[in-house]
């Protein structure tokens, strides 16, 4: 069944055989997409590399197409019910956003975290979609139950900048509304400085932008990264690069040459690093208070007496 939606995004209804994927060298083991492919196709997004390697297009056309599980809760719950199954944090958005436009429709996201939630299961959020606040009231039924934390990522608070690279994302200021209405409802929620893009956003103003207005919002926390430009996203940010600063082009080559591994050379991403690092330590992310979301006491036994 196929479903085509504005924007000229073709969502592909296909049932998933597993809802969770065990994953190596990162800060957890365990993740679920209920999506693949994404309709925000921002011009930096790391998945283009991967698209590359499985012959899938990494350019323009990254993004028009986006496959639905739509069978994932079912699968997830039949997971996460496995007497093996030891309530490892589960993060969700590794690979594509889970609160893009399709999850307006089809609500997997949402069906995944009643599943989590009900599973005592501890996880994580990562998004650049303002829709999660469609889902305070699980999220918050979730956090009274096991971890429950959110990161929604905004690598500048400059319109013009974000609406080139991120064409299919909501303005910066709607997801710091989203963090400040998460924050309101007791949910750890904070902000992703990333990516860092030099010579683009990693002049100390302007993080430091970014990190007060998250902090202003009520974030419990911030973390970072700065750019990777592996094969398949080099190419397109490259593109866009000739197309909107063409001035930046030859950085961007010498920084991130062809055939490397993606990463900056450790003698231009140190003293991003530490740049980043100062700011984040002046804007005190974390310092607002908040509410605390506890379970609900346990039934006391009454004593009655004659």
């Amino acid at each position: 069944m196929f479903y085509t939606a504005p924007m000229r995004t073709t969502y592909r209804e296909e049932p998933c055989r597993t809802a969770m994927n065990r994953v190596t060298g990162m800060g957890f083991r365990w993740s679920l997409n209920p999506y693949m492919g994404c309709a925000h196709r921002c011009a930096f997004c790391y998945v283009r590399g991967f698209e590359r390697r499985a012959d899938r297009p990494s350019d323009e056309r990254y993004g028009t197409n986006v496959r639905v599980k739509v069978n994932v809760v079912e699968v997830l719950h039949g997971e996460l019910a496995r007497r093996g199954w030891r309530r490892e944090l589960v993060a969700i958005g590794a690979a594509t956003d889970p609160y893009q436009p399709a999850e307006g429709r089809y609500r997997l996201t949402r069906g995944c975290i009643r599943a989590l939630g009900a599973a005592q299961t501890p996880f994580s959020i990562i998004t650049r979609g303002p829709l999660i606040v469609r889902d305070v009231d699980v999220l918050s039924e979730a956090a009274v139950r096991a971890d429950v934390m959110v990161s929604v990522s905004i690598a500048t608070l400059d319109e013009s900048i974000s609406s080139r690279l991120e064409p299919g994302v909501a303005p910066p200021r709607q997801r710091l509304r989203a963090i400040r209405t998460l924050a309101d409802a007791g949910i750890s929620a904070g902000v992703a400085l990333a990516p860092v893009l030099p010579g683009l956003t990693d002049a100390p103003r302007d993080m430091a932008a970014v990190l007060d207005a998250a902090r202003e919002a009520g974030a419990t926390h911030a973390w970072s990264n700065v750019l990777n430009l592996r094969p398949g996203t080099r190419e397109h940010f490259l593109d866009v690069l000739e197309r909107e600063w063409p001035s930046e082009v030859d950085r961007y080559r010498r920084l991130y040459p062809a055939g490397g591994s993606g990463y900056l050379a450790p003698v231009e991403a140190d003293p991003i690093e530490r740049r980043v690092a100062a700011v984040r330590r002046g804007s005190r992310v974390g310092d607002r208070r908040r509410i605390v979301l506890s379970p609900p006491p346990q039934p006391e036994q009454l004593v009655l007496t004659m």
